[in-house]
């Protein structure tokens, strides 16, 4: 449940159009809902830009399913993030969408779109972490677009991109290796860059922590570096950034 929900579930209830006992009922599970297993936090939404997110990894297919199932009844929308098409399938929702590169699930999304948060990636092995940025952004009502496989080793992929960075109004970058190319795109545009270190490359790349110090050492300032593959808070970051330029 989000701030628009209660609004109108408000005036509804002032124009006559609800009744006091509907209305308490809608109301009766804020701030959360217990399902033994989770509580699911359907006010989360109301309190902030971002609602509660369904973490599906180390979750039984079931308890995902029951907690999307319960906030879909409360607001009709959820996200599910690191997923199965074996939980998407036992969900039977053709409301809901499922991005098997990155295993997000996603119901409700907003369509009016707002802003402009580009997603690239350095390689396509990035690519799952950058769809989760993408889809995290796009759910949560904020345009997006994307500019994959373009890293350091061919820079030159990138420079003939270099309209689509001034159009964005915030970037994000995802990579592996020696996580270089944030740096890159921060010296090309003015605009914020959000750093997504990714878990990929070979042995000193140390499961993405080279690439994580390599963003948190840039010497381009004011750039934002998320952890290790969180797509997802890299998606959310930008997506409040995007919207501050939005009001």
């Amino acid at each position: 449940m989000d701030t628009k929900t209660v609004q109108a579930l408000l005036n509804d209830f002032k124009e006559g159009r609800l009744s006091m006992e509907k209305a308490l009922q809608l109301l009766k599970n804020l701030p959360f809902e217990d399902l033994e297993f989770a509580k699911v936090d359907h006010h989360r939404g109301f309190r902030g830009t971002i609602p509660e997110v369904i973490y599906a990894r180390s979750k039984r297919k079931e308890e995902v399913v029951a907690i999307a199932r319960a906030m879909y009844e409360k607001c009709r929308r959820f996200l599910i993030t690191r997923a199965t098409e074996d939980i998407y399938q036992e969900l039977g929702m053709k409301e809901a969408k499922y991005y098997p590169a990155s295993g997000m699930i996603a119901c409700g999304e907003r369509q009016r779109k707002k802003g402009s948060v580009l997603v690239i990636s350095a390689g396509t092995s990035d690519i799952p972490v950058a769809e989760e940025a993408e889809v995290a952004a796009s759910f949560l009502g904020s345009s997006t677009g994307r500019l994959y496989d373009v890293g350091v080793a061919g820079i030159h992929r990138l420079f003939s991109r270099r309209e689509a960075l001034q159009k964005a109004r915030v970037i994000i970058v995802v990579a592996g290796m020696e996580g270089a190319l944030p740096s890159v795109v921060g010296g090309l545009t003015d605009r914020p860059v959000v750093a997504v270190p990714t878990s990929v490359g070979y042995g000193t790349s140390l499961g993405g922590l080279t690439a994580l110090f390599s963003m948190l050492n840039s010497c381009v300032p004011g750039m934002a570096v998320v952890n290790i593959d969180n797509g997802f808070g890299a998606g959310c970051l930008a997506h409040k950034i995007n919207m501050m330029g939005s009001r």
